[in-house]
C-alpha cells in the first residue's frame, strides 16, 4: 500500500511541476499578449491622426479648389470684358481719331532731331532761318494734334477702362497660379498622410495578429495549466481516500483484537481467576464490566 501511495504521489508531483510550468508560459504569454494590444493601439491611435491630418488637407485642398474655380470665372469674365472693352477703344479710335497718317511720336522726334541740329551744328544764317522755320512748323503740327486728342476723350476712357479690364484678368489669373499650386500642395501633403497611414495600418494588422496568436497560444497553456491542476486534485483525492481506508481497516483490526482479549479475559473473571487492574481496564473499555 505505500508503493501505491509513493506512486501515486510521484505522479502527483510531475502533473504539479507540468501544471506550474503551463501556468508560467500561460503569464509569459499573456504580457506578451498585452505588449502587441498596446503597439497595436499605439499603431492605430497614430493611423486615425495621421487620418484626421489627412482629412483637413483634403478639405483645404477642396476649399481651394473651389477658390481656385471662382478665381478662374472672374479671370474668363475679366478677360471677356477686356475684349469687348478693347474693340470698343478700337473702333472709337478708327472713328474719332485725327486721319492723318502720321503719328504725333514722328513729328515729335523729328523735332527733337531738328533741335540737336541746331544745337550743335555751325549753320548759316540762311540754313539756320530755314532750320527754325521747319522747327516752327513741326512744333505747330504737333500742337494742332495735341489739340485734336484731347477733345477725343471717349477713346481715352474706353482705353483706360480697357487696360484696368485686362489689369484685372492679369490680377486674377496671378491668383489662380497662387491657389492652385497651394491646392497641389495640399494634394501632394494629402496622399503622403494617407499613405504613411497606409503603411502603420498594416503594420496595426500585423499587430493584431501577433495579438491573437499569443492569446490562443496563452489560452492553450492555461487550459492545460487547469487541467493539469484537475489531476493534482483527482491524485489528492485518490491518496486521501487510501489512506482513509488504510486507517479504518487499521482500526477495525484493532478493534477486533482488543474484543478478542477482553473476551479472554472476561472468561478468566467467570472463572474465578483473579484479574490485574491492567485486565480490569481492558474490560471496562469493552464495556464488559
Amino acid at each position: 500500500m505505500a508503493e501505491l501511495i509513493g506512486d501515486l504521489e510521484d505522479k502527483r508531483a510531475r502533473h504539479n511541476a507540468d501544471a506550474e510550468s503551463h501556468k508560467r508560459l500561460r503569464d509569459e504569454l499573456n504580457d506578451k499578449t498585452k505588449e502587441w494590444a498596446e503597439k497595436r493601439d499605439q499603431l492605430n491611435a497614430h493611423v486615425r491622426k495621421l487620418i484626421e491630418d489627412a482629412n483637413g488637407r483634403r478639405e483645404n485642398r477642396d476649399k481651394l479648389n473651389s477658390e481656385v474655380r471662382e478665381a478662374k470665372a472672374k479671370r474668363d469674365e475679366w478677360n471677356k470684358k477686356f475684349n469687348e472693352l478693347s474693340e470698343t477703344a478700337m473702333a472709337l479710335r478708327r472713328e474719332k481719331m485725327p486721319k492723318s497718317g502720321l503719328s504725333i511720336r514722328k513729328f515729335k522726334a523729328e523735332l527733337r532731331a531738328l533741335e540737336k541740329t541746331h544745337m550743335t551744328s555751325v549753320l548759316s544764317a540762311e540754313k539756320e532761318k530755314a532750320l527754325m522755320k521747319e522747327m516752327s512748323m513741326l512744333d505747330a503740327k504737333i500742337k494742332e494734334i495735341e489739340r485734336e486728342i484731347e477733345q477725343f476723350t471717349e477713346v481715352r476712357t474706353a482705353e483706360k477702362d480697357a487696360h484696368e479690364a485686362k489689369d484685372n484678368a492679369e490680377d486674377f489669373h496671378r491668383k489662380v497660379s497662387e491657389l492652385a499650386e497651394k491646392a497641389q500642395s495640399e494634394h501632394d501633403a494629402m496622399l503622403k498622410l494617407y499613405e504613411e497611414a497606409d503603411g502603420l495600418r498594416k503594420e496595426a494588422d500585423g499587430a493584431q495578429e501577433k495579438f491573437i496568436e499569443t492569446k490562443l497560444a496563452a489560452d492553450d497553456e492555461h487550459h492545460e495549466h487547469i487541467e493539469h491542476i484537475r489531476q493534482v486534485h483527482d491524485f489528492d483525492k485518490i491518496i486521501a481516500g487510501i489512506r482513509d481506508k488504510t486507517r479504518k481497516s487499521r482500526k477495525d483490526k484493532d478493534d477486533t483484537s482488543a474484543k478478542r482479549e477482553a473476551d479472554e479475559i472476561y472468561e478468566k473473571f467467570r472463572s474465578g481467576e483473579k484479574l490485574s487492574t491492567e485486565d480490569i481496564m481492558v474490560l471496562q473499555k469493552s464495556g464488559l464490566m
